[in-house]
């Protein structure tokens, strides 16, 4: 009996461990695809950034293109922002049957709200901008770094990355409560994307924000950022569901998000932010800077000073002013000192002060535009502007030093190792060590850090001696059964307390027997979803493998070993994962420990090869270039409206080939484009825009 107890107890561990390894070897590989997916995004941009920063402007037509280029309303002053979303003029017809909101709010019009989005309501388009309005209109007076103390309510909760999913905020509402003056919560940013109800999410969010404005408290995440939204759905979402009035919304969404703040101090102990910290981390310029500036995070401000070269470059692509070195004065046609009129008599001295204050005006303005101050800065002071205002004798910062600050705030990770470096793996912000953790702590009398930005199994995490912990709110992540969601409440003594869940109706609806068997058919499940895109990635660079596997073929047998078939493969796809782990998932068993990889690679082929029967080569380039062809449609489709117009293809173009060196007249540029317009109704949609790369490469 004793022998049959150790050998089934034997049994049970490895069956355990082996359980234990297949998760952790699925979450890899979801996690290396979606930072190496974050990479791409950040080259795509830095690339359309060279172009933009490489690129002189012939006519006003192109210097209007390429203004706005990466940014999509902040170049609004503050009245026409106001007049081009005006909810006013929208009449909600006799047959709208969805909420309505009045201002103020009560808590009963978000409790409307709520009942609403979970019968699949809509709210009316009006409503949606005169939210953000007054949204807008309250986060321009709040800090870049919000205070909340547990001394006026009796626990404060800190959720995380909610990524569009309504099922996991109507659960933490459900298990922990409502807003309300005895119940404070802190959202941690990236409320959007990825999940199809992330628009819901943030009328709800801001909804609270506005009716409990002292306990609801909002950070900006790395996805409130107009050029992620490109990538990541949140900005085909609202045209979707908005047809009409979808451009109005995400330009008003796009100026509130710039107006999010970037963290919050818990009793001055606690510092919650949603990606992390670096050895510069400086939380005196952090409450300081001008966070409104940064419509996207991702593209910082260069400037380059010498003794008579100064360079002003505008943050997200905004025009350049650059000083000749021989004082050639050509280089500020973009920004020409106006010329005053002739003075009038000084016999009307209305018409004379009239005169003046209008000279007066126009030489200020511009100086603003030399020195980078934007007009809607003058319309109303907010509480960062204050700061400046009032310390104007302290140090002064670099507009990259700033971006940096708030770069690595929304996007930065914690790492094992000592020391601080740039994060590579997604290509934005910084890695940072147990020892950065303790001196900004230490610097600042912190006790902990809370960050969000990273997807973990249990829906937190600690690390550095627990002094930094990752709260993650969107459950079933990656699949359904990938991971739980969790959030943690503080009390007075400012221990957490973790609430996990799982906001899943298939768990929710099996029978007793069938929960015996649901971790394992759950991690199969997951462990499926997970190959499946991995054998996505890797057809799509079948060529690039083909040409890594013959490095080790040098006799052309078509037949590499297994070892150097794993090492193959991370140097083409650079993911860090264990190939020889995962291994017998993706490659068939072979007696004498080699690999036919052709084969291999037609196997691969088959699966992914879609009803048309398109090429395999063909597709391979199809598949590792789509979701960049998709980021780099909505980018050249400026209004959102699905469509790209013969004349913003052109002018893109344009851009393109200066940078490439390629000389094409306007008549050639008209002629490409018409040859793209298959339907012939003088625009490009996405698909016409896939087919034409198809047919290009199919040429090739």
């Amino acid at each position: 009996a004793f022998k049959a107890a150790v050998l089934i107890q034997q049994w049970y561990r490895r069956y355990v461990a082996r359980l234990e390894m297949r998760r952790r070897c699925t979450w890899r590989i979801f996690q290396s695809i979606e930072y190496a997916c974050e990479q791409d995004q950040i080259k795509l941009h830095n690339f359309f950034s060279y172009l933009v920063d490489h690129f002189t402007p012939s006519s006003s037509k192109e210097r209007d293109f390429i203004s706005r280029m990466f940014i999509s309303g902040e170049s609004f002053k503050e009245a026409e922002l106001e007049k081009y979303c005006d909810y006013e003029s929208m009449e909600v017809p006799d047959t709208y049957t969805g909420p309505r909101l009045s201002f103020p709010l009560l808590p009963d019009h978000a409790t409307a709200l709520l009942e609403a989005f979970k019968q699949k309501q809509q709210l009316h388009a009006r409503y949606v901008l005169n939210l953000l309005h007054e949204t807008r209109k309250h986060l321009k007076q709040l800090p870049n770094i919000s205070h909340v103390s547990t001394c006026y309510s009796e626990e404060v909760t800190v959720c995380g990355d909610l990524h569009g999913q309504l099922d996991d905020l109507f659960l933490i509402f459900y298990k922990n409560g409502l807003p309300s003056p005895s119940k404070s919560y802190v959202f941690n940013g990236d409320f959007v994307d990825r999940g199809k109800q992330s628009l819901e999410i943030l009328i709800i969010l801001f909804t609270f924000l506005l009716i409990y404005p002292k306990e609801v408290h909002l950070n900006r995440g790395n996805h409130e950022d107009h050029m992620v939204n490109l990538r990541y759905g949140f900005t085909k979402e609202v045209m979707q569901k908005y047809k009409v009035h979808g451009k109005k919304i995400l330009k008003m969404i796009q100026n509130v998000f710039c107006w999010l703040p970037l963290a919050t101090l818990i009793d001055q102990k606690v510092l919650v932010i949603h990606g992390g910290i670096s050895d510069t981390t400086d939380l005196d310029m952090l409450e300081k800077i001008q966070r409104n500036k940064f419509i996207s995070v991702l593209r910082g401000k260069k400037r380059k000073e010498s003794n008579r070269n100064v360079e002003i470059q505008e943050i997200n692509g905004e025009s350049k002013v650059e000083a000749d070195p021989a004082g050639n004065e050509a280089a500020l046609s973009l920004c020409p000192q106006p010329r005053p009129t002739e003075a009038p008599s000084m016999a009307n001295k209305l018409e004379f002060s009239r005169w003046v204050r209008q000279t007066v005006q126009e030489q200020i303005e511009w100086c603003r535009r030399l020195v980078d101050i934007s007009e809607s800065e003058e319309e109303e002071l907010t509480y960062s502007s204050v700061v400046s205002l009032t310390d104007l004798d302290g140090p002064c910062w670099t507009r990259q030093e700033e971006w940096k600050q708030a770069s690595n705030v929304l996007w930065s990770d914690p790492m094992p190792q000592e020391g601080c470096r740039v994060n590579t793996v997604r290509g934005g912000g910084c890695y940072f060590g147990p020892d950065v953790t303790g001196k900004i702590l230490e610097k600042y009398n912190l006790q902990f850090l809370i960050r969000s930005h990273e997807c973990k199994q249990e829906g937190y995490e600690f690390c550095h001696n627990r002094k930094v912990l990752t709260i993650f709110s969107a459950s079933n992540y990656y699949e359904i059964g990938s991971n739980r969601g969790a959030y943690v409440k503080l009390g007075p003594d400012l221990v957490p307390h973790f609430v996990q869940y799982q906001a899943n109706k298939t768990a929710h609806n099996l029978t007793m027997t069938q929960r015996q068997g649901f971790p394992v058919a759950l991690i199969s499940r997951v462990e499926e979803s997970a190959f499946r895109a991995l054998r996505e990635k890797l057809f799509a660079h079948t060529s690039a493998l083909i040409s890594a596997f013959k490095a080790y073929d040098k006799d052309n047998t078509g037949r590499i070993t297994l070892s150097n078939w794993a090492t193959a493969v991370e140097s083409v796809l650079h993911l860090g994962l264990p190939w020889r782990m995962l291994r017998p998932q993706l490659v068939r068993s072979t007696a004498d420990g080699m690999l036919e990889y052709k084969s291999w690679l037609d196997d691969l082929a088959m699966e992914q090869r879609s009803q048309e029967h398109i090429q395999s080569s063909l597709l391979e380039v199809i598949y590792r270039n789509r979701s960049n062809l998709e980021t780099i449609f909505r980018i050249i489709d400026r209004d959102h409206s699905g469509l790209i117009s013969f004349e913003e293809f052109h002018q893109t173009w344009k851009l393109f080939s200066s940078h490439m060196n390629i000389e094409l007249t306007d008549d050639g540029i008209n002629d490409l484009v018409r040859s793209i317009d298959f339907n012939k109704d003088g625009n490009i949609d996405f698909n016409e825009f896939l087919e034409a790369f198809r047919l290009v490469k199919q040429s090739q």
